[in-house]
């Protein structure tokens, strides 16, 4: 897939990068037949316009302890939307938060322990001024799984 505003060799590393972060630029570099630090300046330039938004890990939650992945459809007041934005941000266990169209509502996941996790992570949702609603369930089995675009 190429992108209008980056060029053949930037999108190689993109593809490259998104399958093994860990590349180092020399590896880089011989994949993409330029030096290390034209690699390395291709990527600063990469960072430095938005294009590459973070570089991380991909952490397996089962493995690390995490059995239950939850999605919640939350209804708040929009006069709330804010607050409870910066409540549940600060959660380590929600993963993502998502604002969605229409009503006031927000769509999120969570990672949690165990059934036990779950009911004490519910009724703190519950305690939650402005959440009018929580609609919850439980994710059983992941099919495809992406987090971002596709190079």
């Amino acid at each position: 897939m190429q992108f209008k505003n980056l060029d053949e060799i930037d999108t190689r590393i993109l593809k490259h990068l998104s399958e093994n972060g860990r590349l180092s630029n020399a590896e880089l570099g011989r994949l993409v037949n330029l030096t290390r630090a034209a690699v390395r300046d291709r990527i600063n330039q990469l960072v430095s316009n938005g294009i590459i938004d973070r570089f991380t890990i991909t952490v397996n939650p089962l493995k690390a302890g995490k059995m239950l992945s939850m999605y919640f459809d939350i209804e708040v007041t929009w006069e709330s939307m804010q607050q409870v934005i910066g409540e549940l941000t600060a959660d380590e266990e929600i993963t993502n938060v998502y604002q969605m169209s229409g009503k006031p509502h927000l769509h999120v996941h969570a990672l949690l322990d165990d059934p036990e996790h779950a009911e004490r992570y519910m009724t703190k949702l519950q305690s939650i001024r402005g959440i009018t609603s929580v609609h919850s369930e439980i994710v059983i089995a992941r099919h495809k799984e992406r987090g971002g675009l596709l190079i």
